[in-house]
């Protein structure tokens, strides 16, 4: 049976090593305690507790910790960068007959209006989302 354990740290030592996050040090440290178990002549069944008992709380103990150091700001990157910015008619939009560009942060992009009203050129209007190569707008209203 110490084979066994033996095999099961090695796989997940070996899967750890192949991913970029902590996916399965855990499994080493159940196959660790379970090999210690076997090594003294545990029972099957106590190595198979052992296994999943020490897994488990290295789990729960260190997978808050590590998901917090492992966790990164998202950014906006792509298109997504573009969502909520103001951007300029340069062409009527009219979802009706298919037509409307606007230009934000120097780039033009073909524009919906959200709501299904034409927006008249020239007009100032908010990207609410992209959807495809399509800016989704809404026209800014002056208070």
């Amino acid at each position: 049976m110490p084979y066994i354990w033996l095999i099961v740290i090695i796989a997940a030592v070996c899967v750890e090593a192949a991913t970029s996050q902590l996916v399965s040090i855990w499994f080493a440290l159940g196959g660790i305690a379970a090999l210690i178990a076997s090594l003294f002549s545990g029972e099957v069944w106590l190595q198979c507790v052992l296994f999943v008992g020490i897994t488990a709380v290295a789990l729960l103990i260190t997978r808050p910790l590590a998901r917090k150091k492992l966790s990164f700001p998202k950014s906006r990157t792509n298109a997504d960068r573009y969502v909520g910015e103001t951007a300029v008619v340069l062409e009527t939009i009219d979802n009706v007959a298919g037509k409307g560009e606007v230009k934000v942060m120097g780039s033009v992009w073909t524009a919906r209006s959200a709501n299904g009203e034409k927006i008249s050129q020239g007009a100032s209007v908010r990207i609410c989302s992209i959807e495809g190569v399509r800016a989704i707008v809404e026209e800014i209203t002056q208070k």
